[in-house]
C-alpha cells in the first residue's frame, strides 16, 4: 500500500513538472516567434491644430469658408475691410516721395556749401598773395623814404620829393594794414563756409535716415493690408469658425482653427517598465478603435522626455510623506507610414488606437 501512493505521489509530481516545463517552452517559444513586443492601447492619433487669429482690428467684409470645409494651403479665408490700410498705403507712399524730394534739395544745398567754402579758400589764398605783395611794396617804399629822407637832410632832395616818399609810405602802410584786414575776414569767411558745409552734410545724412524711416513705414502699410486677407496656412480642414460678416475684430481675435489632417501621427503612453528594450526606429503596429479592420504600420520616432505626470497642471511632489508608488507613463511619438487618400479622410486627431511596438 505505501509503495502503491508512493508511486501515485511520484507521478503526480513528474505530471506538474512536464506541465510547468511545457508552459514555459510554449511561452519562450511564441516570445520568441514574436520577436518580443511592448504595447498599450493608452494611445490616440495626434495633428497640428492651428489656430488663426487676426493681425489687425477691423470690420470682416467677407468670409469664405463654411465649418468643417477641406482647404488647400493658401486658400482665402477672411478678408477684412482694407479701406482703411489702403489709406495707409497711400499716406506712407506720399511721406516717401516727400522724403527722396527733400533729400535732392538738401544735396543741392550741400553742393553749394561745399562751393562756397572752397572758394572762401581761394579768397583767403588771394588775401595772403595780397599781404606779400603789400608786405613787399612796403619794404622798398619804406627803403626809398630812408634814402629821400637822408638826402633831405643833406639838402641832396628837394622838399617835394621829401613829402612825395613820405606819402608813399603812409599809402603802402595803409595798403599793407587792409590786406591784413582783409585775410582775417577771408578766413573768418571760410570757417563760417565749411562750417555750413558740414551742417548741410549732416542734414544729407538726416534725409538719408528720414527716408529709410518712410520706406520702414510703408513696408509696414503694405503688412498690414496684406494682413486684411487671412489666407490657409496648411492643407487641412478648417473649423471652429467664430465669426460673422460685419462683425468687428480687434488685433489677436481667434476667428477660427486649421487642422493639418496631411501629417498625423500617434502619441502612445507606455508604462516605464515597458520602454527598456524600445528604440527610435522600431516597426510599429497601429489600430484604430473607430476602424478595427483597419491596420497601419509606423515607427518608433521619438520620446517626450519626461513623464506625462511632469507635463500635468499639479505633478505629484514625491518628496511628502504620504508617497504611494505609481508606474509612471512615457509619451512617445510614433509616426505612420503613407496613408492612402482614403484612410486620411476618415481619421482624425483624437481618436484611440492600440499600438504594438516591435523590440528586440
Amino acid at each position: 500500500m505505501e509503495n502503491t501512493n508512493e508511486n501515485k505521489k511520484g507521478k503526480r509530481k513528474k505530471i506538474i513538472i512536464i506541465g510547468a516545463l511545457a508552459v514555459i517552452a510554449i511561452t519562450g517559444a511564441l516570445f520568441f516567434m514574436s520577436g518580443g513586443e511592448e504595447s498599450t492601447n493608452n494611445a490616440q492619433i495626434d495633428a497640428d491644430i492651428i489656430p488663426i487669429r487676426t493681425a489687425i482690428s477691423g470690420y470682416v467684409k467677407e468670409v469664405h469658408f463654411t465649418d468643417n470645409q477641406p482647404v488647400k494651403k493658401g486658400q482665402l479665408l477672411i478678408t477684412v475691410d482694407e479701406t482703411e490700410f489702403l489709406t495707409k498705403v497711400a499716406q506712407a507712399e506720399a511721406a516717401l516721395e516727400n522724403a527722396k524730394a527733400n533729400l535732392d534739395a538738401v544735396k543741392n544745398n550741400a553742393n553749394a556749401s561745399r562751393e562756397n567754402a572752397l572758394a572762401s579758400v581761394f579768397s583767403t589764398e588771394t588775401s595772403q598773395s595780397s599781404i606779400n605783395s603789400a608786405k613787399a611794396r612796403l619794404t622798398k617804399v619804406q627803403e626809398d623814404y630812408k634814402r629821400v629822407q637822408n638826402m633831405y637832410k643833406e639838402k641832396a632832395a628837394t622838399k617835394a620829393e621829401w613829402d612825395n616818399a613820405t606819402a608813399e609810405l603812409e599809402v603802402a602802410q595803409a595798403q599793407y594794414d587792409s590786406a591784413l584786414k582783409m585775410l582775417k575776414v577771408s578766413q573768418s569767411q571760410s570757417a563760417g563756409s565749411q562750417s555750413q558745409a558740414m551742417g548741410q552734410e549732416a542734414m544729407v545724412s538726416l534725409a538719408q535716415a528720414m527716408i529709410r524711416q518712410r520706406e520702414a513705414e510703408l513696408n509696414l502699410a503694405k503688412t498690414q493690408l496684406d494682413y486684411a486677407t487671412i489666407e490657409a496656412p496648411c492643407d487641412g480642414i478648417v473649423t471652429k469658425r467664430s465669426i460673422e460678416v460685419g462683425q468687428f475684430i480687434t488685433t489677436g481675435s481667434p476667428v477660427c482653427s486649421v487642422i493639418d489632417n496631411t501629417n498625423l501621427w500617434i502619441t502612445a503612453n507606455f508604462k516605464e517598465t515597458q520602454i527598456e528594450h524600445m528604440q527610435i526606429g522600431q516597426p510599429v503596429t497601429i489600430k484604430i478603435d473607430a476602424f478595427p479592420k483597419l491596420k497601419i504600420k509606423g515607427k518608433l520616432n521619438s520620446f517626450v522626455g519626461a513623464t506625462g505626470a511632469k507635463f500635468s497642471l499639479l505633478p505629484p511632489d514625491n518628496a511628502t510623506g504620504n508617497f504611494v508608488k505609481i508606474v509612471q507613463r512615457v509619451p512617445v511619438k510614433i509616426t505612420i507610414d503613407q496613408l492612402s487618400e482614403k484612410e486620411a479622410e476618415v481619421l482624425f486627431p483624437g481618436l484611440s488606437a492600440y499600438v504594438s511596438v516591435k523590440v528586440n
